[in-house]
């Protein structure tokens, strides 16, 4: 599945680019105005291979949970049952998350690929509004401590990158016309920022940040923990699998599958925070043209966020400080996304309108 995957990423359409440009050199405003919004507008006819491309609606939020081994190396004061607890929370329309996708009229799929304890049964969980869709795909019952051993096999990293492409494929298949990542796993940042520092080469100290809020002391103290495991395993990044084996997590390998499977499909993602810019820039190592289909969301609060996003060449569409996770940045961004498109299907040329060009 992932050799097929990647053999069907191909490049970003060049006449869809250039037809779109010149719409958008057209449209009843002075060119450039837009900023952003207009060159992510040519980027995704480029994607689709038609000016204008479709409007990404419906979008669908796919959230990968799992635990982590490196937890045990106390890099947050979060208990580890806090992720599953919060699974439970997405699954009963709770979270953040939840109102945010509520908000944007997007569904969203829960994931199970890699939660250390059972998930509740539907009978233990209390029941709000827009139940989500919940996909038990555990691949391991959380990963391996990345400063003892490998976080993964090669073969589990696999199968987590599979179950991401298996997601993307059921979501579009299913109508959506764009994905959102989403996450949830309590010590999750700590692999994240290994995984950007083995993609990119900078220091474990300029790829680590707090995650979800930590002291001084512990702050330095993760730092150390993502410097021992890539130094015990010196992952090689042009082997974006044993990147992830080594110090990824199922939900970063996931997310990885999920921006592969919609690469092939052309269809555009939303990235959220640094757990999703991680996974890109595994995705990128495995099919460099597969950043034709990521739109950075935010950019989050973690510096390896920042880093990742430089390495991708993608801008973030807002920046609010934000750094839970789950989707939401991602969420917010999308009516600009949405925004960008619809331009090119409703605004009127000089033309048309009647109106003088400069």
């Amino acid at each position: 599945m992932l050799e097929t995957t990647i053999a069907a990423i191909g490049p970003l359409d060049e006449a869809a680019m250039s037809t779109a440009r010149q719409l958008q050199a057209r449209l009843t405003k002075p060119a450039g105005s837009l900023g952003l919004l207009e060159e992510l507008s040519v980027r995704l006819a480029g994607l689709a291979g038609t000016c204008p491309p479709p409007l990404p609606s419906p979008a669908a939020v796919a959230i990968f949970a799992g635990d982590h081994g490196v937890h045990a190396q106390q890099v947050t004061p979060w208990p580890q049952e806090v992720t599953v607890q919060m699974v439970g929370n997405f699954l009963a329309g709770g979270a953040v998350v939840n109102a945010f996708a509520r908000q944007a009229d997007a569904t969203v799929t829960v994931v199970d690929v890699g939660v250390a304890t059972p998930l509740p049964t539907p009978d233990d969980m209390p029941r709000l509004v827009d139940v989500p869709r919940l996909v038990e795909a555990n691949v391991r019952r959380g990963t391996r401590d990345m400063t003892v051993t490998a976080a993964l096999t090669r073969d589990e990293a696999r199968s987590a990158v599979a179950v991401g492409i298996r997601i993307a494929g059921e979501l579009i298949d299913s109508g959506a016309a764009l994905l959102i990542t989403g996450d949830m796993g309590i010590a999750n940042t700590t692999p994240a920022a290994a995984l950007i520092a083995a993609f990119t080469g900078v220091d474990a100290a300029e790829a680590t940040g707090r995650g979800t809020g930590i002291d001084d002391p512990t702050y330095q103290h993760k730092i150390e923990v993502v410097r021992a495991a890539l130094a015990r395993h010196t992952p090689d990044p042009t082997d974006p699998l044993g990147v992830l084996a080594a110090v990824g997590g199922l939900e970063h390998a996931a997310l990885t599958g999920l921006l592969l499977g919609a690469a092939a499909r052309r269809v555009p993602v939303l990235l959220d925070g640094v757990i999703a810019v991680s996974a890109a820039l595994a995705a990128a190592a495995f099919a460099p043209e597969a950043v034709g289909a990521m739109i950075a969301g935010h950019r989050s609060a973690e510096p390896g966020a920042t880093v990742a996003l430089q390495r991708l060449g993608l801008i973030p569409l807002i920046d609010l400080g934000l750094r839970l996770g789950e989707g939401t940045g991602a969420l917010l961004a999308l009516p600009m996304v949405t925004g960008a498109v619809r331009v090119l299907h409703e605004v009127a040329t000089f033309d048309s309108a009647g109106v003088t060009e400069k």
